[in-house]
């Protein structure tokens, strides 16, 4: 049976209630904040005309989402691929949502809201002493803001250290890349390409 109605779908499950319904805000408290402060990466999911979506990885270190009011927040677009993906749906949609996370902690951060792509010096030069300062920066305005459980990580144990798999047993990007492509001969390794990246931190 394939759900074809949100009615079908919620006479499957119990009624939301309690903290489970009541944690979303539409603005940053002193929790949020703290939570933000202390996460460096966050997916950064977007919306485009369309309507097809993408999801993002964006780090830096920790705190590297600025904190402009309790309802704005500043993301660098740091130095990528330059795809656009993000960036593009944001012009088209303004739509976002933001999932944070820190290392070790199993509960996360979860922020929806609009967005606006920014080159406003004085918002830029907040990130001047990056290695690669960006040419853009991400301006999110929130709208709903509330901490999520733990259960997915503790499913996962993402953080556990016996969850850790030997990356050499894992091929490299290069490999995969090299087989997606049809492209022949030798493929970069991971110390290569690693050497590489950190130029463009």
């Amino acid at each position: 049976m394939v759900i074809q109605s949100v009615e079908e779908l919620r006479a499957l499950y119990q009624k939301v209630s309690g903290r489970a319904k009541d944690k979303v805000f539409p603005a940053l408290d002193k929790h949020s904040k703290n939570f933000i402060h202390h996460s460096p990466f966050l997916v950064l999911s977007t919306v485009g005309s369309n309507g097809k979506l993408d999801a993002s990885p964006r780090g830096g270190e920790a705190g590297f989402v600025k904190i402009l009011s309790d309802n704005e927040l500043l993301i660098a677009d740091s130095k990528g691929n330059n795809r656009l993906d993000s960036l593009s749906n944001i012009v088209e949609t303004g739509e976002i949502g933001m999932l944070l996370m820190i290392p070790g902690v199993d509960e996360t951060l979860r922020i929806n809201g609009t967005a606006t792509i920014s080159t406003k010096p004085e918002l830029l030069s907040q990130f001047s002493e990056e290695q690669n300062p960006p040419r853009t920066c991400i301006v999110v305005k929130t709208e709903q803001v509330f901490l999520h459980c733990a259960k997915a990580f503790m499913r996962s144990k993402l953080w556990n250290e016996e969850a850790k798999i030997d990356r050499s047993e894992f091929p490299t990007m290069g490999e995969m890349l090299n087989d997606q492509l049809n492209i022949e001969g030798n493929s970069e390794t991971q110390r290569e390409m690693v050497e590489r990246y950190k130029k463009d931190l």
